[in-house]
């Protein structure tokens, strides 16, 4: 597979969005599918009553663009998954699985939609057409051949519809384990656990309407331009209101610098919003450093702190007080690899509001200490008591659309003793109350032979974790893997000893039961519950939506007389009043769906009230990170490109870093590359030993605007360098931000 005959590495680019957006968005879904199809999706997505965006989980205005309530990456994500072509029965008669893995992700995502459910049996070299009603008895008949329910490990992904996740988790509780490892692992378990144990709820506390009383905003270990496009608009907007916005990223990202809305005039002949008042570009995984050094500054200023707010609704100043006296405020700056006056600076915009929200992502969460960098923002914030008031709060920005809504709906491997009691009061049955396996165990436990059956509801587990030689061994460790999807991804091409593939419906689709249309519902990033409805009919006869594929394993596995599964996927209302009687915040479900921008789930956070042992929040005392391991070099991050939506390569080209048509490339700093005396690029080897020596080579170097001693790579071609056991204390989420490797040069021709 010729990695690099069409790459180009050209100049950054000085702003995102504007017009060039538009005219790329426009491009690629016409090419993938006809005009009237392309103009019937987005005249409806995002809009109310209309479908919900597959891509990132970014809240919707309640006054929604009449001009198209959507981002050139939502566009992206539509062509991917409505697009006009089909994988189908000749396809797979076509290409053998081990032919297939010499394809690349982005031809894989482009070969159409899975037209018809298929299987790999033990000794077969492809895929074969399979009857529904055939995979089901086969699943069934697996499920209840096992010895112990937790020989089987039930992934889902942040895509599945709150109803698919709310049947999924109470099929796999009734049978009897609680391995329901979740895309969640990967991302945001960090903020999860942080926000939890700090202020009471593992979600963020502002709303979207914060954003336009904010005054100051901090942007922390996030690419909103290329990751959530739409936040920009909402940037825009505070600051036309006048908020302040510090960028804390050691990459220099063109969306943090400018933005041109093309909805604007201004985003097509003006110079665009400059979003960064302050832009720190710190070394990869320094932020506690950084806040350290923030909260110093700000208690030799004592009027600066909500003093009122700390002694009524905190607990641990006095001892977070006493810690900070132990840190030297000059070593705390050298660390960051900032310089004084920029700390100083940004501290004094801190220092001088009250009304502070800060947003992350992955930049904070996918690091060992990653709990401490997100308990030390929570630090920053009590300290100038900027939570559970309009402007100000928590907000980790969440990847996937319903990533929020499936933790909501109980996927989750650590099930609370409320919840299991919750379900045990309205089913009838004692759910399993001893922890699952999150995704580090449950590869792991495939690994050791411990799981026979894996199956996922969505989702590239292969492409999205950790140490890729040992995921995908483990994969095919299993006796039966199943995979419910709407398109081929390299997870298929890693099955286990027999192996089925069953398509479902996609967002655009419509859901119809009993000649009825249904809705399906999910839980945005700031906890707002709304429906999605398709408006296409699905491209195939042979496609089962997710709600009835689950009904359809639990019925065949543990028959109909408790739980009518079958009877509750005749009508998805059905489902939402078991979950209105299970959960809380959920009361009245199908009646508050009706108002169309669908209703707000409980936050105590967002009212000051903390659901914590104490009702306080809690300042907690976290160390700084450790060094990596000796012996390696360089500090290392995987990101995503410009072209990418987690595993979902879009296309060849990261256009706002300046790469064009590839992706096995390295970003460096160009003193280190002159300090290696390494060219622009050249072909180069990375290579680490934590506890054995993981390589991948025949990446080329691009000097980029990054700190010295730190180097990017995108995902999943780095991710075979990053050690399953390299993982976050308390929430097990793998380290893949700071990653210790060494790179050399390979010789001309290598």
């Amino acid at each position: 597979m010729a990695r690099h005959t069409h790459l180009k590495i050209d100049t950054t680019s000085l702003y995102a969005a504007g017009p060039k957006a538009v005219s790329i968005a426009s491009k690629m879904v016409l090419e993938a599918m006809p005009p009237w199809k392309a103009f019937k999706v987005l005249k409806h997505l995002n809009q109310k009553n209309g479908i919900d965006c597959p891509g990132c989980a970014w809240p919707d205005p309640k006054k929604r663009s009449k001009l198209g309530e959507f981002c050139e990456n939502g566009v992206k994500a539509i062509a991917e998954e409505a697009q006009h072509q089909l994988v189908d029965e000749s396809f797979f008669k076509q290409y053998t699985i081990k032919s297939l893995n010499n394809k690349s992700d982005y031809w894989l995502g482009k070969q159409g939609r899975l037209a018809q459910p298929v299987i790999k049996r033990s000794g077969d070299s492809r895929y074969h057409p399979i009857r529904w009603s055939e995979a089901f008895d086969l699943i069934g008949t697996h499920l209840k051949s096992l010895d112990h329910p937790d020989q089987a490990v039930f992934y889902t992904s942040g895509r599945t519809s709150n109803e698919a996740a709310f049947l999924y988790q109470l099929f796999v509780r009734k049978y009897g384990t609680n391995n329901l490892p979740d895309c969640s692992n990967m991302c945001h378990e960090s903020s999860g656990v942080a926000l939890s144990e700090t202020v009471g709820i593992g979600k963020g506390s502002v709303t979207l309407e914060d954003f336009d009383q904010a005054e100051v905003i901090l942007i922390l270990g996030q690419n909103p331009g290329t990751n959530h496009p739409r936040m920009l608009s909402a940037l825009e907007k505070a600051k036309k209101n006048g908020a302040k916005i510090i960028v804390v990223n050691p990459l220099r990202e063109a969306a943090l610098v400018k933005f041109k809305n093309p909805q604007e005039v201004s985003g097509w002949i003006g110079s665009g919003t400059d979003i960064a008042d302050i832009y720190l570009q710190l070394k990869i995984n320094q932020d506690v450093a950084l806040f350290k050094a923030w909260m110093k500054l700000l208690l030799e200023v004592p009027l600066c702190l909500d003093d009122g707010f700390i002694s009524s609704k905190t607990s641990g100043f006095e001892q977070l007080k006493t810690d900070l006296t132990s840190y030297s405020l000059d070593e705390l700056i050298e660390s960051t690899g900032l310089s004084k006056e920029q700390i100083i600076e940004s501290a004094e915009l801190l220092k001088s509001n009250n009304k502070i929200i800060a947003c992350w992502a992955m930049g904070l969460t996918q690091h060992v200490n990653a709990v401490d960098n997100i308990r030390e923002v929570v630090n920053l914030l009590l300290l100038k008591g900027s939570i559970g008031k309009p402007g100000a709060g928590t907000c980790p920005v969440r990847g996937h659309s319903n990533v929020q809504g499936d933790r909501t709906m109980g996927i989750w491997e650590r099930p609370t003793k409320e919840w299991t009691d919750q379900l045990k009061d309205t089913f009838g049955f004692q759910p399993p109350e001893s922890p699952g396996y999150n995704v580090v165990e449950a590869i792991e436990a495939m690994g050791q032979g411990k799981v026979r059956f894996f199956m996922a509801m969505g989702g590239n587990l292969l492409s999205a974790a950790p140490d890729t030689p040992v995921t995908k061994q483990a994969l095919q460790n299993s006796e039966l893997t199943v995979h419910v999807s709407t398109k081929l991804n390299r997870s298929h091409l890693a099955p286990g000893k027999t192996s089925l593939i069953l398509p479902c419906l996609g967002r655009t689709d419509k859901h119809i039961q009993n000649g009825k249309e249904q809705i399906i519902t999910v839980e945005n990033s700031m906890g707002v519950v709304h429906s999605s409805a398709g408006v296409l009919t699905p491209p195939t006869k042979h496609l089962m939506s997710e709600p009835g594929i689950v009904a359809s394993i639990a019925s065949a596995t543990l028959g109909n007389s408790d739980i009518n599964w079958s009877r509750l996927v005749e009508d998805y209302d059905q489902i939402r009043d078991l979950i209105a009687k299970a959960i809380q915040g959920f009361e009245n479900y199908n009646e508050r769906l009706k108002t169309s921008h669908g209703f707000d789930l409980p936050n105590g956070a967002r009212i000051g009230e903390f659901n914590t042992t104490d009702k306080k929040a809690h300042f907690t005392i976290n160390k700084l990170p450790e060094s990596i391991p000796d012996g390696h070099d360089y500090i290392m991050m995987t990101i995503r490109s410009h072209d990418q939506f987690n595993t979902t390569i879009y296309g060849m080209d990261d256009r706002y870093r300046g790469v064009f048509g590839g992706r096995n490339v390295v970003f460096m700093n160009p003193e280190d590359m002159k300090l290696q005396s390494i060219e622009k690029e050249e072909m180069v080897a990375l290579s680490n030993h934590y506890d054995k020596l993981r390589k991948v080579s025949g990446f080329k170097v691009v000097p980029y605007n990054i700190p010295r001693g730190c180097l990017a790579t995108y995902f999943p071609e780095a991710n075979p360098l990053i050690p399953l056991s390299l993982n976050a204390r308390g929430s097990h989420t793998p380290a893949s931000k700071s990653v210790g490797v060494n790179i050399e040069k390979l010789n001309k021709g290598t």
